[in-house]
């Protein structure tokens, strides 16, 4: 299946376009176990969301409009994230942010887990809950795009499965974090690499990603809005098939005007010297950690911190 694919003419799409499509990649068997696999998990914590606590801080109600303005989240779902920012603080020595939530690094921030009014869902940490995911980061079709663009001293930025709900009206343009808090122009070259692998075939009207081709060498921002954009590209392709995008494309998830769910696996890597977004090393079981490769411990970033000075 994989024969035929043209990994040249995908380099050169991505360094030209800023994003590239494999289509089917991965082989039915391969398909239906980790969307089932997904659909679990995701199950499992629609049913138990993440309890709240009685703490009470000075910041709390800016962290609730921060979420409201920023995130189409419900009231619930906006007192789950007030209650993960305390649980946050609670597992770093009760450090306090020294700025307003808004100019906080979008890598320390929480985003929600149920958005859309509660319609869409995201899993975070996903390989620390479901480690037989793990070989995906390493896939042979996907590793060597990644290389190719970042070199080989990178790592896993974050792992999450997200599921885009019915009727929804889709997100807003964006560059990937931390760009979009950085000042203009943005650097040349992309800081972290989006490999989305997809559950559920995407089309034009179940929520399929778009994006803007060209927009990483503008070295800015897009406007802020959900608007469609003249020249976007929307990137359909059957299940099974992977979605590449540099972090300074200009991308977003398109609306889902379907009655069904559009599923995927977001796998993102960084430049090795950015600070990951999901910290692997302290989460994943360490019954794992000798069954994996050793490419896959420096993805995961063992091996990949500042040393132990004693």
């Amino acid at each position: 299946m994989l024969k035929n694919i043209d990994m040249d003419k995908l380099k050169h799409q991505l360094a030209e376009d800023g994003y590239a499509v494999i289509e089917n990649v991965l082989d039915q068997g391969q398909l239906e176990r980790i969307r089932e696999v997904v659909a679990t998990r995701m199950a499992h914590e629609l049913a138990n969301p993440l309890p709240l606590d009685n703490e009470k801080h000075e910041d709390d109600d800016e962290i609730r409009a921060y979420y409201k303005k920023h995130y189409t989240v419900s009231d619930a779902e906006a007192e789950r994230m007030v209650a993960r920012i305390h649980q946050y603080r609670r597992d770093n020595g009760g450090a306090r942010w020294p700025m307003p939530i808004g100019k906080v690094s979008k890598n320390f921030l929480h985003l929600p887990t149920l958005f859309d009014n509660d319609q869409s869902q995201r899993v975070w940490n996903l390989l620390n809950k479901e480690p037989e995911l793990i070989p995906l980061i390493e896939h042979p079709v996907v590793l060597p795009m990644v290389q190719h663009v970042m070199g080989e001293d990178c790592n896993l930025h974050d792992f999450q499965s997200t599921s885009i709900g019915p009727k929804t009206g889709g997100g807003a343009w964006h560059v990937d974090a931390p760009l979009g808090q950085i000042a203009e122009p943005l650097p040349e070259f992309p800081l972290t690499l989006q490999n989305v692998w997809m559950l559920d075939d995407f089309t034009a009207d179940n929520g399929a990603t778009r994006v803007m081709p060209g927009s990483h060498k503008l070295r800015k921002s897009p406007p802020w809005g959900s608007d469609p954009l003249e020249g976007e590209v929307t990137l359909t392709a059957p299940a099974g098939s992977v979605a590449i995008w540099l972090s300074n494309t200009w991308h977003r998830s398109g609306p889902n005007s379907t009655e069904g769910q559009r599923r995927a696996i977001l796998c993102n890597y960084n430049v090795s010297w950015l600070r990951f977004f999901a910290d692997f090393t302290s989460t994943l079981p360490k019954e794992v950690i000798p069954t994996l490769s050793e490419r896959a411990k420096y993805l995961l970033g063992f091996g990949a911190c500042a040393p132990l000075t004693r």
